[in-house]
């Protein structure tokens, strides 16, 4: 075959469709067929910088979140909140910069805590989309720093009944759980059901104390107290497959309940009860979160020959409750009021809810394909408990695109993009439940303070996007250059409260301005024989990068002396890379080099010439993989052994502590097993093999010198039926 052959894209669907969606890829060539696998295809057909994470990859390193399953991938990165929960850094920008997409629809939580994670069942993942970079032209706001877009497996080809059992379970903190689904398809319909069930307790770290603040903690087996939790999904869905009509309903909750760290929580360091809280190293006692998320999602698509029609509808609630012991600061009352509304034990609540809708029209020519779309949003959050930070807010947008591919010839394609997006936050007036006075029973109205007035801010932007790609052969070239947008999220313009996880005061500021970057970004991917190379350069100017600022003012009134830190906006230069060899040596061993390195620099403001929080060291892997011949019952076997190297950073921005590097060794190995004529998938994994003592840089519990998790032995099991 020619793999120079003008190529293009089939009109039965769209990219997303064909690689992550409900049917298989299709590549039809003017002269001949040319196979090209998912990866493969979407590397060469978008011109940002994209990795495609399949089901493989996702089984055999599976952690205990879909984060920890995805942080091996070059530019990639988590802010590890304990064990079971985290939340995605891509090339060093997280929370609402990095938007997750699932199944068509933005996913939407309470994104701009560090404590609070992804709500994403992993076993119900079956592939993942991972764009580095802005991608505000096709997804809108909070793309700006990457996208990870999440899909379900593709409806089955074949009538009948099918399913699959997942087990597992983890050494350090004593995960056991796994996952079940059913599946089942007659003529052009199909359904399908899964539950997920997980418990863990408290997780093992290398060393016996640690100092929360200079304060010492001595850790009961070196156990992070109070760390445990539970986990709890069901999902559904209901589909009409047809030759022209597509349309799927689902519907899924993830309930999760996990403890924090006992000893540091609140608004110093805590003396807690270590007896009852060592007594078990699986209950969850105070300080713990409960966190509810429930998806509605319908998918439609219409083929009309050279014309695909989409339309995805979503409902969400994210119910998210922060439960601690009542803790008096400055003016609160010493014991707290029976006539409250909320227990005494609700620190927090926040009740988000989100209907959402994504509309998009694809045009299928010769050499064109013509994208255009519009998409908007409706959320409403309502908080409780009595502590404060944000306000209530409603927020609504939408927005515009379209988007152009030109295929100019057999070997270069140009992209061309444009897109508006209007935005409006309403933000509703908190006033404090206490009056900031000695006496409470000669306060008046004004002396119970305003924590946020009633306001209302619009926001609009025009972004655009040029990409070129140059195919000729086994060698790939991309080059994009684009604008982004991020709207300032209700944190940011009315937060004025005592972050108790951070041991700080945070004040918004109403004024903020969209966040606006410009980036550009380039791309080589060869494969030559046995040999494969990529490497992924970036630069990115952000013209009002948005940040909290510490200053050198106390907060008094609330909590006991606080540093305050304000919300501002900064010019930001980033720049870095991601790079990948890949060697096989024989049929059986290959070796492969991972790295990724990037840099932040804040050009302007208070904080000019320092990095931005979160800002991932240097770091490299050199694996090595074995894949011997089928031995008897057992099939597909492998072996790999993951060197990762971590620079020490010292680039940092205060209150942030230097990070020194660090060295772990992974260990992957498993195998198809035949049990009576069934195939059992057997998977292995050893987590920091020598029980390393770490600290990671971008991990929750950094601030408090807390360690990683030490060495952790898994096992998983997969049944197809």
């Amino acid at each position: 075959m020619n793999p120079q052959a003008p190529t293009r894209k089939s009109p039965d669907g769209a990219l997303d469709r064909m690689i992550l969606g409900d049917t298989l890829p299709a590549v039809l060539e003017l002269e001949e067929v040319v196979v090209l696998d998912g990866a493969a295809f979407i590397k060469r057909e978008e011109s940002n910088s994209i990795e495609l994470v399949k089901q493989d990859f996702i089984r055999q390193n599976r952690g205990g979140s879909l984060m920890n399953t995805l942080e091996r991938i070059p530019g990639v990165s988590l802010i590890s909140i304990g064990s079971g929960a985290s939340k995605p850094l891509i090339r060093g920008l997280g929370f609402n910069q990095v938007l997750v997409v699932e199944n068509g629809i933005k996913h939407e939580g309470q994104q701009w805590g560090a404590d609070h994670g992804l709500e994403v069942d992993q076993f119900g993942v079956d592939q993942v989309m991972i764009i580095k970079g802005p991608a505000s032209f096709q997804y809108g706001s909070d793309a700006i720093g990457g996208v990870l877009d999440i899909r379900k497996k593709a409806a089955p080809q074949k009538d009948g009944l099918g399913g699959a059992i997942a087990l597992g379970t983890r050494s350090n903190n004593g995960w056991f759980g796994g996952s079940a689904n059913l599946i089942f398809k007659q003529g052009a319909w199909f359904a399908e059901g899964r539950i997920t069930r997980a418990d863990f307790g408290d997780f093992r770290v290398p060393t016996d104390s640690v100092f929360v603040y200079d304060f010492g903690v001595k850790l009961h087996d070196r156990q992070v107290r109070n760390s445990a939790g539970k986990e709890l999904d069901f999902s559904g869905r209901i589909g009409y497959q047809g030759r022209s009509f597509r349309n799927t309903l689902g519907l899924s909750k993830v309930s999760t309940k996990s403890g924090f760290f006992a000893n540091a929580h609140g608004l110093e360091p805590r003396q807690v009860d270590s007896e009852l809280h060592d007594r078990s190293s699986r209950d969850i006692l105070l300080p713990f979160q409960e966190v509810s998320h429930t998806k509605l999602i319908n998918k439609s698509s219409l083929n009309l020959g050279n014309s695909l029609f989409q339309l995805d509808l979503g409902y969400q609630r994210n119910d998210r409750k922060e439960w601690s012991q009542y803790v008096n600061h400055g003016y609160m009352p010493a014991i707290y009021p029976s006539e409250m509304p909320y227990s005494s034990e609700l620190e927090r609540a926040f009740d988000k809810e989100v209907f959402s809708f994504h509309l998009k029209n694809e045009l299928f020519f010769d050499r064109h394909e013509l994208a255009m779309g519009a998409s908007g949003e409706f959320q409403q959050n309502k908080i409780g408990g009595w502590g404060f930070l944000i306000p209530e807010f409603q927020q609504s947008s939408y927005g515009f695109y379209v988007i152009e591919k030109f295929r100019v010839t057999n070997l270069w394609q140009i992209t061309g993009a444009l897109r508006f997006d209007q935005s409006r936050i309403e933000v509703k007036e908190y006033t404090d439940w206490f009056a900031s006075m000695e006496n409470p029973l000669e306060a008046r109205e004004k002396d119970y303070l305003s924590r946020a007035q009633d306001f209302e801010r619009e926001f609009n932007s025009l972004v655009w996007s040029v990409g070129v790609n140059y195919s000729p052969g086994d060698l790939i070239l991309k080059a994009n250059l684009g604008s982004a947008f991020r709207m300032p999220i209700a944190k940011e313009l009315a937060a004025n409260g005592v972050n108790y996880h951070y041991f700080r005061y945070e004040r918004g500021n109403a004024d903020l301005n969209p966040e606006r970057s410009i980036q550009l970004d380039l791309s080589g991917e060869m494969k030559k024989h046995q040999w494969s190379f990529s490497f992924s350069p970036f630069v990115n100017y952000f013209s009002n990068y948005i940040y909290l600022n510490p200053t050198s003012e106390l907060d008094i009134l609330y909590g006991a002396g606080n540093q305050v830190f304000n919300y501002t906006q900064a010019e930001v230069l980033r720049y870095g890379a991601e790079i990948g060899v890949l060697h096989q040596l024989t049929e059986k061993l290959s070796f492969e080099v991972l790295g990724e390195y990037v840099y932040s620099e804040q050009m302007s403001g208070s904080k000019k010439g320092y990095t931005l929080p979160f800002s991932p060291p240097p770091s490299g892997i050199l694996n090595v993989t074995y894949k011997p011949s089928a031995l008897g019952i057992f099939g597909e076997p492998y072996v790999a052994v993951d060197f990762r190297l971590t620079a020490g950073q010292s680039h940092i921005v205060p209150p942030e502590k230097i990070t020194p590097g660090y060295r772990l060794v992974n260990i992957r190995l498993g195998s198809a097993v035949s049990v009576y004529g069934q195939k059992i998938q057997v998977d292995a994994q050893v987590q920091n093999l020598f029980n390393t003592r770490y600290l990671n840089h971008t991990s929750f519990y950094r601030l408090i010198n807390l360690p990683e998790a030490g060495r952790n032995i898994s096992l998983s099991l997969n049944y197809q039926f």
